[in-house]
């Protein structure tokens, strides 16, 4: 454990997800409307039980935009240019935020996402997702305090390896916070092994069990969501994700499956090289 871990350490902020930004937006209906009768930026208690639209009924809905950012902090001189797609520098995080903020978004969590997509319950007018994936401590220090001044709520995709590992991870108790603040945290697998590559059964203990069931421990809730390693996934896997309680996973920029449109949710990476006013136009280019 101790060697996977300080390889993770080594790699992770340059490759923890897949860095294609493919601009594919799947099917989009044109009389379907996010808007709904209130505003608001946090789940409250939402139910997840209960009928499912059909895959096509799914992929008719208009998609909420996602963004995906990893480390939030600002460069130094070791970082790559390949690193620094994946690293955001503080004041440009910032500008990310407040432009949402004040071109009028409202921040959903999975449950809503999940309600709209399964169900066609409405969301709030202008939603957006804002995912964080990996566990990095800057993201409890910088990202969360900085949504929060605008009422914005996140989702953080952790992996369990890495919980209580000081300098550069959360703890059991920032995680148990962000979650008493209103955040979700759900999971992103125990060490980041590509989920196409699961093939015993203990992989999948390993890899969706166990964290599923720790995520829960420490938060209280259910942990109905998944975030893929790297973006990628495959048709023989999501009946495993569904047998363990997964109700929806979240892929990267590649085109929605039109037969699991739940278990492929498609993110952008928000990539350290944009500015606000870039990041708002990749968003809408890729999400229209």
């Amino acid at each position: 454990m101790k060697k996977t871990f300080a390889v993770l350490s080594a790699i992770l902020f340059i490759s923890a997800c897949n860095s294609d930004q493919n601009k594919s937006t799947g099917t989009v209906a044109k009389n379907d409307s996010l808007t709904a009768k209130t505003d608001s930026s946090s789940a409250g208690e939402v139910s997840t039980k209960g009928p499912v639209a059909d895959a096509a009924t799914i992929m008719g809905r208009k998609q909420v935009p996602i963004l995906c950012y990893h480390q939030i902090r600002d460069w130094t001189a070791k970082d790559s240019k390949m690193a620094k797609d994946y690293i955001i520098p503080i004041a440009s995080f910032k500008e990310h935020i407040k432009i949402l903020h004040d071109s009028g978004y409202h921040t959903i969590l999975p449950d809503q996402l999940y309600n709209y997509l399964a169900r066609g319950a409405a969301l709030p007018s202008k939603p957006v997702m804002l995912t964080f994936d990996d566990t990095d401590i800057d993201q409890y220090t910088i990202a969360a305090p900085e949504m929060e001044k605008y009422g914005y709520k996140g989702v953080f995709f952790i992996m369990t390896v890495s919980i209580n590992r000081p300098p550069h991870y959360m703890s059991k108790d920032q995680l148990k916070d962000l979650s008493r603040r209103g955040h979700m945290i759900e999971a992103h697998t125990w060490d980041h092994h590509k989920f196409t590559q699961y093939k015993t059964p203990e992989d999948w203990v390993a890899q969706v069990e166990k964290p599923k069931k720790l995520i829960e421990e420490i938060t209280g809730k259910p942990s109905s969501y998944f975030a893929y390693p790297y973006g990628l996934w495959n048709h023989e896997n999501i009946p495993e994700l569904k047998k363990r309680g997964i109700i929806a996973a979240f892929a990267l920029s590649q085109k929605r499956d039109d037969q699991e449109p739940l278990y492929t949710i498609r993110r952008i990476i928000a990539s350290g090289f944009w500015s606000g006013k870039t990041m708002y136009g990749a968003m809408i280019n890729s999400f229209k």
